[in-house]
């Protein structure tokens, strides 16, 4: 008797620490993301992308009809009395049930504030004032990682909701890691509104759908079970979205301690397993997140960077087209005007600058004064604001093509290098550090 005590301690113990593990993994991950002075939001906002920090636990709904037993397993997994169940007191609105430091229950507000991600719930009338949180300090089984949403329980005829009870549901299916859905043997399993529900929420997370019978023990003898199990396999297998192969409805009920061994297998485990698989799994998607993240970051950077390189090249060439452009404007025009003014006042200027002088000019000038001498004189002034209106255009051209583009500065481009160094080096090679310990629960040293 003293073995099995120690064996099923150190599995506790064990248990205890793969679950801290994650739970510190899946914290330090979000922690990456929302640091005030380093985050990769933060980062990534000033970038112009957008990041959402991962969250720290993963989200189960669980949907069905009225007294299908939802409370009553979030109850028995947490180990604690955390929702009212019966028939007569039934869910009227979504509850969130997770783990804190102290027992606390929220309302619709103080819910929104601590889930920013549900805010969206908001604008959907009424919901509001049915939304509340459950905090309890249970650690047993996953729970530290798991936030139950409870919803209201559904039913077909002249029901009313204080809210849109389907779209509210259909929203948090878009938000959730998992969706358990609860069929009750022995009260409306074959509800038209939860059948409803479970197709639209089959086309878009078919993976993450989970069907159980609920309170199987109290269905009756083994016959009466399958029949059950028969009525409500072959009304699902009517909608197209859910007639697919592998279906699997396991047989579920909460383990009373009143309650006498019962021949009705009770599957309640696979749960359980489920819900640490999906919490696995997320850690696996968190790690591959953030490095994909840290990737993006890395090439917007590597592409500001390459882009700002290209338009300093541009700039440059752009700087010297306007260079040669302003002195094409400045000196053509000075040296068509001075061969004009030479042309029309070829003798003074013989006497002046004496023959030798003269001679030389002619030899570079001489053609060109030669067309200059054939203007009339009247024509001159013409002429000469002609040549003004070259040297203007010129330099207008010279101005246009010389335009340059920001560039950043220096500053600019270490903040943007250091950027890329702190994901590529400390991000990055926390999440390999991170990887390393997950895998090490699971995996032989020697295989990392």
């Amino acid at each position: 008797m003293s073995g099995k005590v120690k064996a099923r301690t150190s599995a506790n113990a064990a248990d205890a620490a793969t679950q801290s593990l994650n739970e510190r993994i899946l914290k330090e991950c979000h922690l990456l993301y929302i640091d005030p002075e380093n985050g990769l939001v933060k980062i990534a906002e000033s970038l112009g992308l957008t990041l959402l920090a991962p969250r720290k636990k993963i989200t189960v709904l669980l949907i069905g009809n009225h007294s299908a037993g939802k409370s009553s397993f979030i109850n028995w997994y947490v180990e604690e009395h955390v929702q009212r169940t019966g028939v007569a007191i039934e869910t009227q609105g979504f509850t969130f049930v997770t783990s804190g430091r102290k027992r606390e229950s929220l309302t619709g507000n103080a819910t929104l504030h601590l889930y920013p991600h549900f805010e969206p719930l908001r604008q959907i009338e009424g919901v509001l004032d049915y939304l509340t949180t459950e905090i309890a300090t249970s650690k047993q089984k996953k729970f530290s990682l798991v936030t139950f949403v409870d919803t209201p329980g559904l039913v077909d005829g002249d029901m009313k909701y204080p809210f849109d009870v389907n779209k509210s549901i259909l929203w948090l299916g878009d938000l959730a890691d998992l969706i358990f859905v609860f069929f009750d043997p022995i009260g409306q399993a074959l509800c038209k509104r939860t059948l409803n529900l479970v197709e639209k929420l089959n086309e878009k997370h078919a993976d993450r759908m989970r069907f159980y019978l609920s309170k199987a023990d109290e269905a009756g003898h083994e016959s009466d079970r399958q029949r059950v199990m028969m009525q409500i396999v072959q009304e699902l297998c009517k909608r197209p979205g859910l007639n697919r192969t592998g279906f699997d409805m396991p047989t579920i009920y909460v383990p009373s301690m009143n309650q006498k061994g019962s021949r009705c297998a009770n599957q309640i485990e696979e749960v359980c397993k489920d819900i640490e698989k999906t919490i696995n799994q997320t850690v696996q998607n968190t790690l591959n997140a953030l490095e994909r993240d840290c990737n993006q970051i890395s090439q917007i950077v590597e592409e500001k960077l390459r882009e700002d390189s290209f338009q300093a090249k541009r700039n440059l060439k752009a700087r010297l087209r306007g260079v040669c452009y302003s002195l094409l404007g400045m000196l053509l025009p000075l040296l068509l005007l001075a061969t004009f003014l030479i042309s029309t006042s070829h003798a003074a200027l013989h006497s002046l600058l004496g023959e030798e002088l003269m001679l030389t000019i002619d030899l570079y000038l001489g053609t060109i004064s030669g067309v200059w001498q054939k203007v009339p004189a009247e024509y001159s002034n013409y002429v000469i604001g002609g040549f003004m209106l070259l040297a203007l255009f010129m330099l207008a051209i010279a101005k246009f093509t010389s335009r340059t583009r920001p560039t950043l500065t220096r500053k600019q481009k270490r903040g943007l290098q250091d950027v890329s160094d702190y994901v590529q080096n400390v991000v990055k090679n926390k999440k390999q550090t991170l990887y390393g310990e997950y895998l090490r629960q699971s995996v032989a040293d020697q295989d990392l």
